[in-house]
């Protein structure tokens, strides 16, 4: 029997990772439209837009296995705490795991893989080191336990450096410190049977996916529209108001015109003058072949 259904871990992937992406791009390409469609770019502006989708499922695949982890953290009963503090300095701190389990109280620190440079790691351990700090003033030094944690257990670039660091720390701070990669953490908690389903799990959601992210928006027009629809408005004046960002980038992800339509239809109901505004600029692209 499983410990967490595949049908969950899909879920928790597939909308972590592709929900909201859409809306995403479109604010970048909004923000900085030279990115895109710059002369000084060894790219078109498909090969670019197909780039920036890669790049934002990376980030949130990290994203989705905080919550994946989490979900088998409850199920073995860990009890969850606050995740979020603001220390003295008016810095907010998230905590990627922080939970009670037998007496103790551990916090994790959570990254997909080792492979940053010199001063990203180093930028990772006083990051490390803050959220310790904050901790301290909330639970007492025997009861806390400090992890660094890397899903993959196929890089480890940093190793040795984090290790040493985070054994300093341990004596500074006279807290428990841990560096663990892949399956290491859940043999340390007890649970090692954890780990071999994620394996089997995650093995089976990549056979699941596309090799790469469709960038006709207009497949799924209904979905892509639910997803954008709330944009800020400022987001789509910008878009519609330069005409080399609508051809060569809105055209290539609305080719149908389908989404522009929802869009057209859901603005003309709202009473704001922006919006107004917005129905005209998509009429008059509507019309144009």
């Amino acid at each position: 029997m499983a410990i967490v259904e595949y049908s969950k871990f899909a879920q928790i992937l597939n909308e972590t990772i592709f929900e909201k992406s859409k809306a995403d791009l479109l604010e970048k390409i909004a923000n900085s439209p030279n990115r895109y469609v710059g002369l000084f770019r060894p790219t078109k502006p498909k090969a670019k837009i197909l780039q920036n989708l890669l790049q934002s499922h990376e980030i949130r695949f990290g994203d989705a296995f905080e919550l994946v982890i989490e979900e088998y953290l409850k199920i073995k009963s860990c009890s969850f705490l606050p995740k979020r503090y603001t220390d003295k300095y008016g810095e907010v701190l998230n905590i990627d795991q922080c939970f009670s389990k037998d007496g103790k109280i551990y916090f994790i620190e959570q990254k997909v893989r080792d492979d940053h440079d010199s001063t990203k790691k180093r930028g990772q351990i006083l990051n490390f080191e803050k959220k310790l700090n904050i901790l301290l003033s909330k639970y007492s030094e025997n009861e806390l336990v400090g992890i660094f944690y890397f899903i993959d257990p196929e890089l480890i670039k940093n190793k040795n450096y984090y290790k040493a660091e985070l054994d300093k720390m341990s004596i500074d701070y006279n807290v428990e410190t841990h560096l663990f990669y892949g399956r290491s953490l859940f043999d340390f908690l007890g649970f090692s049977d954890a780990w071999d389903e994620i394996l089997l799990h995650l093995t089976n959601w990549k056979k699941a996916i596309p090799d790469l992210p469709e960038i006709n928006f207009d497949i799924d027009a209904k979905h892509t529209f639910e997803e954008i629809k709330d944009l800020n408005p400022m987001i789509f004046r910008k878009l519609f108001d330069n005409e080399t960002i609508f051809n060569d980038i809105i055209l290539t992800l609305f080719p149908q015109k389908k989404t522009l339509r929802l869009l057209n239809d859901y603005f003309s109901n709202k009473t704001e003058t922006i919006y107004k505004s917005l129905c005209e600029k998509i009429k008059k692209k509507i019309a144009e072949e």
